[in-house]
């Protein structure tokens, strides 16, 4: 275990985490948050919802949201798997070295109807 985390972690902002789904030679990936602030600051809410970020890039997938690297601050262009939404435990999350960006409100609703297409509720 790595510990709380040193501050909370709020919507839109890039963290780094272990997800136990992935194989476990992957290591540990970007993602993003993308619960609400209110449920990422409830003292009794001990996860966060996030989207896994990747540089597999698929121009056709429908539930892919490219993101350059001047929207992230990371070092490559990448896309937010929304057919990966998962949930996490704050303590797994591990704050990067240097200040990401933090992504925009409508970004994160961009990344929401993707989730929305990846359930089938909306066509991509």
């Amino acid at each position: 275990m790595t510990g709380p985390p040193k501050r909370v972690p709020l919507r839109g902002e890039i963290w780094w985490v272990q997800i136990l789904t992935d194989p476990p030679d992957k290591g540990r990936r970007p993602v993003v948050i993308v619960s609400s602030d209110g449920r990422n600051r409830h003292p009794r809410a001990s996860t966060v919802l996030v989207v896994p970020l990747s540089t597999s890039i698929y121009r056709d997938c429908p539930t892919h949201t490219l993101l350059q690297s001047g929207e992230t601050g990371l070092s490559e262009v990448c896309v937010a798997q929304s057919e990966n939404v998962t949930v996490v435990r704050k303590e797994t999350l591990i704050e990067p070295r240097q200040r990401l960006r933090q992504l925009s409100h409508g970004k994160i609703c961009e990344i929401a109807d993707n989730v929305k297409i990846a359930m089938g509720c909306l066509v991509g």
